[in-house]
């Protein structure tokens, strides 16, 4: 297969301003200070005043204002062949989300060299190329023309382009009155549908409800065995193992591993074990709607830890600040296995009377139950958001813990069962027992 994809040491630099400690002046003192320079003037008219004064309210002292670049990438290199299905993985900030702008030629590298053979179908965030004032109908046509299609060709997908997205009944509407599920559906189906060499999808496709992403990764299956190149970014780890054939490890906008999916998730993975049972962020982190403060794991005993035996329950507990009233959202714990695969998720709606949430700090606590997981590594992701609509924070595989058998059975010391769980089922028997 011929090289469709070539980047050579490619950069992107950014420049922080790091603003000095503003010095806070009161309005009465400003008419204050004002009221003596005049009274100055009409004393000393021609008295020399220096330049350098100000009438602003906010004084910012040169010398305590600094910058420092901020590589976003650094020295990326790598080839992809026509009809890969490339996962790129890392976590946040690790530069996953600039590379993918970079060969959507939406940013520009700051140094480095990119060579692209083919037309390039780019779906990173919600509502990308699509004019607010125009119908869905009218969108199909403009991000097709965007992507190089002639009206005939799009005319000819645009049935298929329809039926995909689910949006018949709201051609005709503004897409500005869209949901954010309804943008990404259509979003989605225009990209995959009018047949670009490379598809390249960030992580918006976690806007849309379960059936729909099952959907989308079923039609970049198929939009990989037609020979066109698939470059995804995900946070779902079983999606990528199921979708990606090679995946590529970002880790502060370094490449820190490229080759087979599987090996490359189990070694991204294995960077979280280093996590004990707590993490806290200092200054909380979230949006202007929720923070998390702290996540750790309690043992029946009350005691923080890392590792658990089957047997026992395992409390998670978190402590959250909901800054603004929010109507609707959840917070959400998932835990994964460590080749990549979603054991179960779990919202505090699931028992809790709380979708409206108001101003304040709470501890929210949530239980696995004993008998439930087998044995095993595992990591736990935590979440807020409005389904749907937005993400109040997401911190992806922040603490990981283990599961142990202690002692095991009475008939079998080694009671590894096979499967992510082990629950313990209710069975009966009848008829004749022999003594």
């Amino acid at each position: 297969m011929s090289v469709v994809i070539k980047v050579e040491n490619l950069s992107k630099k950014y420049i922080l301003t790091h603003q000095g400690q503003e010095k806070y002046t009161a309005l009465r003192d400003v008419l204050a200070n004002s009221v003596k320079r005049l009274g100055k003037k009409l004393l000393s008219p021609f008295t020399h005043h220096s330049s350098q004064g100000s009438n602003s309210p906010f004084t910012l002292h040169p010398s305590q204002g600094s910058q420092e670049d901020f590589y976003a990438l650094r020295d990326v290199s790598f080839e992809i062949k026509q009809g890969d299905r490339v996962g790129i993985i890392g976590r946040n900030g690790a530069g996953k989300s600039t590379l993918l702008k970079i060969l959507s030629r939406i940013t520009e590298p700051t140094s480095g060299k990119i060579e692209i053979t083919g037309r390039v179908a780019s779906l990173l965030e919600v509502g990308t190329g699509f004019h607010p004032e125009l119908t869905g109908r009218e969108n199909i046509f403009l991000n097709g023309a965007i992507l190089g299609m002639g009206r005939e060709e799009i005319k000819r997908k645009f049935d298929e382009i329809v039926d995909f997205a689910e949006v018949e009944r709201f051609l005709d509407t503004p897409v500005k009155r869209y949901s954010s599920g309804m943008y990404v559906r259509l979003a989605f189906a225009v990209a995959a549908h009018l047949e670009p060499e490379i598809l390249i999808i960030d992580e918006v496709l976690a806007v849309g409800d379960a059936q729909f992403q099952k959907k989308c990764l079923g039609k970049m299956e198929e939009v990989g065995k037609e020979g066109r190149t698939v470059l995804f970014v995900s946070h779902n780890m079983a999606a990528i193992s199921t979708l990606c054939s090679t995946a590529i490890h970002l880790h502060t906008g370094l490449i820190v591993g490229n080759g087979g999916s599987s090996d490359i998730i189990a070694g991204y993975l294995q960077t979280f074990t280093a996590h004990t049972g707590f993490r806290s962020w200092e200054n909380g982190t979230g949006d202007d709607t929720a923070k998390l403060y702290h996540v750790q794991l309690i043992s029946p005993g009350g005691n923080i830890s890392q590792e658990f035996s089957i047997n026992e329950a395992v409390a998670i507990e978190m402590d959250i600040e909901i800054l603004k009233k929010i109507v609707g959202a959840k917070i959400s714990i998932s835990v994964s296995s460590f080749d990549g695969i979603i054991v179960f998720t779990s919202d505090d709606t699931d028992s809790l009377d709380t979708g409206d949430k108001s101003p304040g700090l709470y501890r929210f606590r949530a239980y696995i139950p004993e008998d439930l997981l087998n044995t095993g590594n595992y990591s736990l992701s935590v979440a807020a958001h409005l389904p749907l609509v937005k993400i109040m924070f997401f911190e992806e595989h922040c603490l990981s813990f283990t599961m142990v058998n202690v002692g095991g059975s009475k008939f079998f010391v080694d009671d590894k069962r096979r499967g992510l769980i082990r629950p313990k089922l209710l069975w009966e028997w009848s008829g004749k027992q022999e003594n």
